[in-house]
This record gives C-alpha cells, structure tokens and sequence, in this order.
C-alpha cells in the first residue's frame, strides 16, 4: 500500500493540471474538445515535435482546471516518440506538466485491453478518475458495466460517458470536482515488486528524492532514454541496476503478465457482456476493407478521390483569394503614391500574404478528408495494410497519405505526417514527400513537354504528352522511395518500429472533432510556416527590384529606348521595362553570378533568374519566363511556348529549348525543392533548420547532377 499525494487541496485560486491519459482511438481527443472547445492551444511538447494540446475549463466552484491532453500511448514502455513523451513526464515530478490528477480514458467496448496503461498510472499514485468512454457502443453491444464494482475493486471512481453527444459529462466534472477536493487517497499496488526490484527502487528514491516506488522502478527501465537525467545520475542508476542483478526485459514482461492476472478476473465480475455469437458490421466490412487484393484497390481509389478533391474543390477559392488580392494589390496602387514603399507593400507584403493564403484551401480540404476517415476509422486499417510494404523503405503505412497528398500539395502532406509516432519513419516520410510531383509544377511541365515530345498518338491511343507527363510523377515517386531506402540506412534511432495499433469500430464521425482539426492545421501553417513564407517574399522582393547604383535606371531607359524605335504600344513596352530591370537587378546579377555554374546543364542566366525567382514557388517559373521574354499581355501558355521556342542561343544561333535543353530543366524540376512554402513547413515539422537545409541541398543535388547528366547526354 502507498498514499498518492499532491501538495494541498485546490482553491478557486489555484490552477490545477489534469492529464487527460489513454490508449490511440479511446476518443481521448473527443473528450478533450468536449471539455474545452476552443479554449485549448496547440503547440510542441519541450525538445520534441509531438503535438501539445492544452485546454481551460472552469468547474462549478471556480476551479480552473488546466487540461493537458497526453499523446495516446498503449503502456509505459515506450516504443514511439508519443509514448516516451508521456514517460518523461510522468517518470519526472519536476517537469512543469506534471499532473496533479489523470482523468484516465478507456474504451468501454475493449476495457482489458485499456487496464494495463491504467494500472500503471495507478501505481505511479497519481489521483485518478476512469471515464468510460463510448458508453452508446458499449449498449449497442450488449456490454453492461457495475460501476459500483469497478470502482470498489480497482480504487477509482468510475464515470460512464458518450463524448460523442456529451453522455453524462455533467457528472464526469463533478466526480473531477470531488477528486480535487479530496485528492490524497489510499491506493492498493496492482503490481508486486519482486525482491530486486525493492532494492532497485529504494535505492534510487533516495538517490533522486523519489516519493513513489513504481516511478523509481520506470527510471530504472529507461533512465538511458529519460533526457530530465544528467550522466552522473544516469551512471548511478546504472550501478544500481547491475549491483541487484535487475533484468529490465524480465521485469517487462513479468509486470505485464502479472497486471493482467490482477484486472482481468476484476473485469469478469464487473462486466456482462450478452452479445452473441453474430458477427459485427465492422467485422463484415473489414472482411472487404482489409482484404488482400480488394483493400489496397479501395485505398487507392479513395486517395484518387482525396487528391481530385483536393485539386478540384480547391481551384473555386483559390481563384477567389489570388482574386482578392490582386485586386487588393490594384487599390492598394491606386490609392497610394507611387514610391517604393507602395511597391514593398503591394508587391512584397501583399503579394507574400496571398502566397501563403492561397494555401488554405488545399490544407483545410486534405485535412477535412483525412480527419474524416480518422473518425470513420478508416486510416488504422490503410496503416495495417500498408505498413509492412513501407517499412522496407524505412516509412511507416501512415506515410502513404502524406506521399498521395503530396500530389496536390507538399505542404499540407508534410503536416499530415504527424499521425507517425515514430521519429524516424515521420523524419524521412517529411524529407522525401517534395519528390512527390505537386500540381504547382504542372504549369512548369506543361509548358516544357512540347520541347521534349511532339504531339502525337502512341500505340493508336495514347497521347504522348500525356504518357511524358506522367513519367514525371513516376520520376519523382522513384526518387522517393529509393532516397527514403537511403534514408534508412544512414539514420540512426534507438526507437524501434511496431505495428501496435487497434482497429476501432467504425463511427460515424463527429463533426466537432473534424473541424477543430482543420481550424488547427489550417492556424499552424497561417501562423508559423506564414512568417517565414512572407519574410522570404519580401527578400526576393527586394531583389528583383533593386540593383548596383543606377543600372536600374539606365536599363529602365535603354528599353524605353528599344520600345520607342520599334513602336512598341503600352503593354509591351511595361514588359520589356520590367525584363530589362530584371536583368539588372540583384536577382539578374545573381542569374549572371550563377550562369557559369548552370551552363553545363544547358541553362543561362535567364533560366537562372527563373530558378531563382521560382523558388518562391515552383508554378512562378512560367510567369518569370513572361516577364524575361516580354510577352505582352498574354497570359495563355500557348504564346509563352511560341516565345520561348523562337528564343536563340546568341552565340550558336540554334533554339535555347532545344530537347537538350528542356529535358534538363524538366529534370531540374522533378528533383529540386523549389518551394519555400515547403522548406518552411519542414522547419515547423522537425522544430530545427537542420532538416529543411539537408533536403535543399540534398534534393537540389539531386537535381544537378540529374540535369547535367541528361543534357550532356543528348546535347
């Protein structure tokens, strides 16, 4: 026997943490957003990139109840970055979101399996409450409970609760109420220490001031993996651990055999279960679903559905918000004078602001459709089938998502990487989700195929244009997977990777969980990956719009000039402006800076200026192409091809986009992470620069050596 303590009673004054604890698909984060709604933040859990998701509530007396929700975690043996998260806390008194109380939540229709984590907490003596959770499925299934028993037999109180339509929510405060106002209870130990493991224990609560027995025995099980240790600390523990002979996978599994000998006869007295001998419906469907031929052909046509969704459903408001701005950028002129503060405005902050908008849509979409198949309970069994064919290239089955996803945008399929627990298969899912052909480069490819292949009919049907097209995204799906293998290989990680996931029933999904969700994806990358994404426009900004002392100005006279002695009207004689200020600028410098680099793949400096300038964006090589070319006001693709295949080599006198040509710089743009959007989202994923700088260059790389190795091959 131990008593569980915490400091004192809380007043209305007092802020208490609770943890919100339990095992992936208890509908912890119903429960969550049932309690708080839109009173929670997100952020990152310290030193880690593992969602923190921390909420208010206020109970009937003036408590103000801090609420954090913990990652899903199956025991306190971690074997994902998400469960040793919730270790670190938990192991360590001193951490600042140590919990006062854990409001424990389980799965009323698969309790045992739900008990081992429980039990644990238990022991740790930390003040809990059992919420048993999806209690309308549990009546669908014929489970009936005794709470009354439960709550004598396992020391807790015991609350039965529907997150899904708020079922008793009202008595699962007030239980909350009561156990904070009475928070120093007895507790029996659900498991038994053998001898060593007393000494063991003992001798490291003296060592480290630990109050509970059970805390100290988890420091001995993972003091290499606990970061709030130093090596001093870390060597005594050590020392301790041989001195008593403690075999640390011995005691795993004895703690775990034993902890279910202690709750399962408990569950037998307290839970009736009628149900017969009839199959579920999710057991029906699953029959299908998961089926070894029919499963993989109906994940893949619902990712065709998501990626046409989100490229389809998505054009409307993306239309609307370039619109707003454009048009914003147009009053914005008209109103102020013209002054290079005007032009920062309109063409710097203005035009970044809407780069990052313009996203919106394609996020809040994926996302909407993602977390829609998370409620249904549909993604376990897309991570069940595909998980063993991805970890040969050291991805995860969740990965598969963020490589389709990637086909309509990297930036949204970089987030939905979040779902891996693993640290290594998440890291390298995010590094090689870029390969992945997004639809900004389409504009970049559509134009360039007709320089590589004629429009012609192969084997009587197929275009093929088209066929080219969609060996490009066979391209880049290629580079994923092989550079995801070498991934593998040279990253090291003590995390090991296990399929350990249950298959929820199917749900309908709650609407309320589904849209929280994309109103927090949707701030995330608004807020965080926004100010990078501006910060760089406005640099780009400034460089091609300024450059070494007057050039700018004679070059903005010299086309003047030209534009005058070849009669040129309004609108051509602007573009010829802006192409000779380009090239004058710092950004046409850096163009001509770099052209002695890139000549070897066949470029010159006016590709370079486009490589440079559509970095901001893959899809704004087409529109710098316009603008280097003068092309008047055309916009349509047709009359940038005409242009740039009537464009000469000045010293050979043949076609710059010759098939040479063009093939490097689509093979460029296979490989290459152009995409600032990107590589800012990446920086927020993996919470350091390291990463995002690895990919550019590596990915850019890449993209060299491939285009130099094609263009000096058919040039």
């Amino acid at each position: 026997m131990h008593r569980a303590k915490i400091a004192s009673p809380p007043s209305h004054k007092k802020t208490v943490t609770v943890a919100l604890i339990g095992n992936p698909n208890c509908g912890k984060s119903t429960v969550f957003n049932q309690l708080t709604g839109l009173r929670q933040k997100v952020g990152n859990f310290p030193g880690v990139t593992v969602d923190k998701k921390v909420g208010t509530l206020s109970l009937s007396d003036g408590t103000a109840i801090q609420l954090v929700d913990f990652p899903g975690t199956y025991s306190l043996y971690p074997t994902s970055q998400d469960e040793r998260v919730v270790l670190n806390i938990l192991a360590n008194p001193q951490d600042a979101l140590y919990p006062d109380v854990v409001l424990y939540v389980a799965d009323s229709t698969h309790l045992e399996k739900h008990l081992l984590l429980f039990t644990q907490i238990k022991d740790l003596g930390f003040p809990s409450l059992l919420a048993l959770n999806m209690a309308d499925e549990a009546r669908k299934e014929n489970i009936v409970y005794d709470t009354a028993a439960l709550k004598k037999s396992l020391d807790v109180p015991v609350v039965s609760i529907s997150a899904r339509d708020g079922e008793n929510f009202p008595q699962l405060k007030q239980a909350l109420l009561s156990l904070l106002q009475q928070p120093t209870a007895t507790s029996r130990l659900f498991y038994q220490f053998s001898e060593k493991e007393k000494s063991v224990a003992t001798a490291i609560q003296k060592y480290l001031n630990l109050k509970n027995p059970y805390q100290a025995l988890l420091v001995a099980q993972n003091a290499g993996r606990l970061p709030f240790l130093n090596q001093q600390q870390r060597d005594k523990i050590q020392n301790a651990v041989q001195e008593n002979e403690f075999n640390r996978l011995n005691k795993q599994v004895r703690e775990v055999m034993q902890r279910y000998d202690t709750f399962t006869p408990i569950l037998k007295k307290s839970v009736q279960r009628t149900t017969g001998s009839k199959r579920s419906l999710t057991e029906k469907i699953d029959d299908i679903v998961t089926h070894r031929f029919y499963g993989p052909l109906i994940f893949f046509g619902l990712m065709v559905l998501v990626f046409q969704a989100i490229y389809a459903w998505s054009s409307f408001p993306m239309d609307l918000i370039d619109a707003g701005f454009r048009n914003l950028n147009e009053w914005v002129k008209s109103v102020l004078p013209a002054a290079w503060y005007t032009d920062l405005l309109t063409d710097g902050i203005i035009a970044g602001l809407g780069g990052i908008l313009i996203f919106i849509p394609q996020i809040a979409i994926l996302f909407l459709l993602i977390a829609l198949l998370e409620e249904v309970g549909y993604m376990a069994r897309a991570v069940f089938m595909f998980d063993n064919v991805m970890q040969k290239f050291g991805l995860n089955g969740r990965s598969i998502v963020a490589l389709v996803s990637g086909a309509a945008c990297a930036i949204p399929a970089v987030m939905s990487t979040r779902t891996i627990s693993n640290w290594k298969e998440r890291l390298i899912s995010i590094m090689v989700t870029p390969f992945i052909s997004c639809s900004a480069r389409i504009p970049v490819y559509t134009v360039l195929i007709g320089f590589v292949v004629p429009a012609s009919i192969t084997w009587g049907i197929f275009n093929a244009q088209g066929l080219a097209f969609m060996g490009l995204y066979l391209l880049g799906i290629i580079a994923a997977l092989v550079s995801a293998y070498i991934l593998k290989r040279l990253l090291k990680s003590e995390e090991r990777s296990f399929l350990m996931l249950e298959l929820p029933a199917y749900r309908m999904p709650v609407f309320r969980n589904v849209l929280l969700t994309v109103w927090e994806k949707v701030k995330t990358f608004t807020i965080e990956a926004g100010r990078i994404i501006l910060i760089v426009s406005i640099i780009l900004w400034v460089l091609a719009s300024y450059g070494p002392s007057n050039k700018m100005e004679l070059a903005e006279n010299q086309a003047i000039e030209l534009a005058q002695e070849s009669n040129l009207d309004e609108s051509t004689t602007a573009d010829l402006i802006a192409a000779k200020k380009i090239e004058a600028s710092f950004a046409g410098h850096l163009g001509k800076f770099i052209e002695p680099a890139i000549r070897p793949l066949g470029f010159d400096w006016k590709i370079g200026i486009a490589l440079i300038t559509s970095f901001a964006a893959r899809e704004v090589f087409v529109g710098t192409m316009a603008t280097i070319y003068s092309i008047g006001s055309a916009e349509d693709e047709g009359s940038i091809r005409d242009r740039m295949a009537r464009e000469k080599n000045p010293l050979t006198g043949k076609p710059t986009y010759d098939f040479a040509t063009s093939l490097s710089l689509l093979i460029f743009y296979v490989f290459a992470m152009m995409c600032m959007s990107t590589l800012a989202i990446v920086k927020r994923e993996t919470n350091s620069w390291k990463w995002p700088i690895i990919q550019f260059v590596f990915m850019t790389a890449l993209a060299y050596f491939g285009s130099l190795l094609v263009y000096q091959l058919f040039s």
